[in-house]
């Protein structure tokens, strides 16, 4: 695992996609920044990550596209196919690979919350906690990219089908105004991701919410690891 988790963080590092996604990450963060805290001088947050929640379902796509749609297309990936590695640890390189970058991306970002200080009193518990959902979150929707990416050789589909996904898990909440059924939009909040993750911007630690996205994350690295292991059998 670790040395596919070194190759595919170098191959982000020394690609025009993984710049374009730090380039694209730093853009819309910025300017999602300004507009909801600077322009209208709060010191609230609660608008940024969730305007950041959605900019995600579109943005993380670029980085799984390619993880082994490129590979399956070049029919590289009989390389480590047929290598004495596992395919819990190729995929899970590949995960952490992604994930690092993502986290780095929104280190980088969070320095901007020190502006925030100069507006008002921060609540640095709520913030840290922001940080941790969006993080989580975006853990859930690589696993998710991973899988989509498994199922084609065609970047852009992979690319496409992510985003569809990852906007029904956002969409789902919104079906509840128009179910009268109760217990239908009981079972629907809690399957959506926007759901879980308000949770967090109003200060309140969920360890139910810390379950869902990893569980979401667990079930499709497994349906990835399944795909591949059937491919082997075929």
């Amino acid at each position: 695992m670790k040395a596919i988790y070194k190759r595919e963080l170098k191959a982000y590092l020394t690609s025009p996609i993984g710049y374009a996604f730090m380039g694209i990450f730093f853009l819309l963060s910025g300017a999602v920044f300004a507009y909801t805290t600077l322009f209208s001088l709060s010191a609230d947050l609660t608008a940024y990550f969730t305007y950041m929640l959605l900019f995600l379902a579109v943005l993380l796509p670029l980085l799984t596209m390619k993880a082994f749609s490129e590979e399956r297309r070049q029919k590289t990936e009989q390389i480590w196919l047929t290598a004495p590695v596992r395919l819990t640890g190729v995929v899970l390189g590949k995960f952490f690979a992604a994930l690092t970058l993502f986290a780095a991306c929104l280190a980088v970002c969070s320095l901007a919350f020190l502006i925030l200080f100069r507006y008002g009193e921060v609540k640095v518990a709520v913030l840290l906690g922001d940080l941790f959902a969006l993080l989580l979150v975006g853990m859930a929707f690589i696993a998710v990219g991973l899988f989509v990416s498994a199922l084609t050789e065609n970047q852009l589909a992979a690319a496409v089908g992510t985003v569809g996904i990852l906007l029904l898990f956002l969409a789902v909440s919104l079906l509840n105004d128009y179910i009268p059924v109760y217990w239908l939009r009981f079972i629907l909040s809690g399957l959506s991701v926007f759901s879980r993750f308000r949770n967090f911007t109003q200060g309140v630690f969920d360890p139910a919410a810390l379950v869902y996205y990893l569980s979401i994350a667990g079930v499709f690295l497994f349906l990835t690891v399944r795909v591949y292991d059937r491919r082997l059998r075929t």
